[in-house]
């Protein structure tokens, strides 16, 4: 995604099981890796995990 992505916007290249197509590879953005879950990050669910970075992504849009 050439010029990134909106909060709440889906990634482009996450595929149907909402894993990485370009995990790995040299054009990842260094974002992505640099994004180390952890168990806040995470939780105990998808539901859990997707709060806490949609809040992320509230916190770091620009204004």
């Amino acid at each position: 995604m050439p010029e990134g992505k909106r909060a709440g916007e889906r990634c482009v290249q996450l595929d149907d099981d909402l894993r990485c197509r370009i995990f790995g590879d040299p054009r990842r953005p260094a974002c992505c890796g640099g994004l180390q879950p952890s168990v806040e990050m995470c939780g105990e669910t998808r539901e859990q995990a997707m709060v806490w970075i949609e809040r992320l992504e509230r916190l770091t849009q620009p204004h």
